[in-house]
Order: C-alpha cells, then structure tokens, then sequence
C-alpha cells in the first residue's frame, strides 16, 4: 500500500490525463496518474496508418512544439510525441493498473487498484471512450471473424469484408482494405456516409462508390452473422452475402461503470453525460473531476484533444482554490 496521500489522483494517461498531471506539477500539487493499459493506451489502439484531423500544432501540451514533416500528424508521431512529454516533466506514472473501487473518509478518496491502494484529496477521471465498443447486439457478433476495432489493412487482403458505420473509421477501413485486394462492403445505416468525414478522404470513397470498387448498402443494416455469409437488412428486402470477416465500426462509449461506482450522477437520456459543473469540471461528488472526452457522455463528438486541454487548468483553479 502508498500510505502517500496525493493532492490529485488521475485516471487515465492519455493527453488530457498528461495535461492535467503537468497543471499539477506546475502549481506544486503531488499527482499521480493510474491507467489500465500502456501511455496514451487509446492513440495506441488507433490503426497503425490512422492520420490526426487535427493539425499537429491543435493537439500540443504545454506549448511543447508537436513537429512533423506531415500537413496532418500520423498515430506513431502523435504515441512519440506523448511520450516525450510525459517524459520531459518526468510524471508520476503507473501503467497497466485498473482502478477497481474508491471509498471516501472524510476530505480522502481510498482508491483500490489491481495492484495497490492509493490515497488521494482530489481524483480526476480522464479515462477516454475508446475502450468499450457499442455493439450491435445482433446474432453472430461473437464470432471470431468479428472485430469491433481495426488495425492493419494486410490482414484483410483477397477477402469479403464487410464494415458497419459511416465515420472516419469505417471509411478509413473501407479504403485501406479494399487497397490491399479485399472485396469490401459497407452497410450504413443513413442516406450518406458522416458529414465528419475527413475532407480530403470524401472525394475518395465516393468515387470508389461511384464506379463500383466499394459495394455500399445505405438505410441498412446487419440483421445477422454467418460462418461464411452475413445478412443485410435494406431499405426494401433481405440479402445474404458471402463473407469472411465483419468490421462493426459503429462507435464507441464511456466506461459509465467505473463512473457509477464512483457515484457520478448519469441521467438516462439520449447523451447520458455524467453530471459537472461546466466552469470547474467537479461532480456531484467534491473532489471528484471530469476531464476530457468522458464529459461528453455518449456525444463522443463534443471534446477532443484541442478543446478539452483547458480542462487541466480550471480544475487545477478549482482546487487551489478550495484549498
């Protein structure tokens, strides 16, 4: 047990949790940052070629220059990137260390992990969305030639691969795989592909489309998963298909679980955003903060890295004044 008592406990060493460890560090407040998986574990779980939105200078921490020879940054620059500055302000890590449960004594949050007890004053949850896939909850999504996260287009070479969603990631999936020789169809609930695709990939998948390379199912869905076959809920009829591999892209959430045994107030609406106070990011429960992309609930396309990085700050305001 760490009979030390911190003035702030983070979960989740992403780039918000990074910023928020640094905010501390600054206004000499003692931290700690806890996450279950590796540095910036969500941007390590990004496809290998994934290329940023976001331009390099918008996802900078602390005004430490993110330099590339890209217009746009790769995830293998953006993973170095973190890591040197978690490095340079020598943080305070522990990696690959769930948080299981917290009980509160007075002014102390007692924080149980997989590998240790911590105490701490103020606990901030950064913990991200892209841990927990929504699923579609159809027969067949267990298989084992199901996958709700892609990596490598390789993989998929001179196969039928059929990729559920119509966001970047879908899209992405969609042109990478079928580049590499798969035969790829894509089942998309709307009228259109997501008006958040990337711009300069747009161009690309619709003339795919257009001249026949990429099959697309629009107001559609996949009703059922085969050993061999799938089945495509249309518009207007049922199809089967021949497949070997399905990629459901459909999205992500929040882990709520570990935000309810925290007790965060999380109303049953269509967002589900936990309950804060917008100016100081607190809770319902004192001393207990949100930052980043969890605070948006269910609506994962409210923060990102280039506007949640205020986070750190007006919660590091937060608590100094309180103290």
């Amino acid at each position: 047990m760490d009979h030390t008592v911190y003035d702030v406990l983070i979960i989740g060493a992403g780039p918000i949790g990074i910023a928020c460890a640094i905010a501390a560090k600054n206004n000499h407040l003692s931290h700690l940052i806890v996450d279950k998986g590796c540095l910036v574990n969500s941007l390590y779980n990004y496809p290998t070629n994934m290329t940023f939105f976001s331009s390099s200078e918008r996802l900078e921490i602390e005004e430490i220059p993110f330099v590339t020879t890209n217009p746009k940054p790769k995830r293998a620059e953006a993973l170095e990137y973190y890591r040197r500055v978690h490095d340079k302000f020598n943080l305070n890590t522990k990696l690959f260390e769930e948080v299981l449960s917290y009980q509160k004594q007075g002014e102390i949050f007692h924080i149980q992990t997989s590998k240790n007890q911590y105490k701490a004053r103020n606990i901030i949850v950064a913990t991200g969305f892209y841990d927990i896939p929504i699923y579609l909850n159809i027969p067949g999504e267990d298989l084992p030639k199901v996958s709700h996260y892609y990596n490598d287009p390789h993989y998929y070479a001179g196969q039928n691969v059929v990729i559920v969603g119509a966001s970047n990631s879908s899209i992405d999936a969609a042109l990478e795989t079928y580049r590499k020789g798969a035969k790829v169809t894509l089942v998309i609930r709307g009228t259109d592909i997501s008006h958040r695709v990337k711009y300069w990939v747009r161009p690309d998948i619709m003339n795919r489309i257009a001249e026949g390379s990429i099959t697309v199912y629009f107001e559609s869905q996949l009703k059922e998963i085969l050993s061999d076959k799938v089945v495509i809920s249309t518009k207007n009829t049922e199809i089967t298909i021949a497949n070997d591999f399905v990629l459901t892209l459909t999205g992500y959430r929040p882990n709520f679980e570990l935000l309810k045994k925290f007790q965060i107030n999380i109303p049953d609406d269509d967002d589900m955003i936990p309950e804060h106070d917008l100016n100081t990011m607190e809770t319902n429960i004192k001393g207990l903060y949100l930052a980043g992309v969890v605070c948006g609930g269910l609506n994962t396309h409210l923060w990102f890295i280039e506007n949640s990085r205020v986070h750190a700050k007006m919660i590091m305001e937060s608590i100094l004044a309180k103290s």
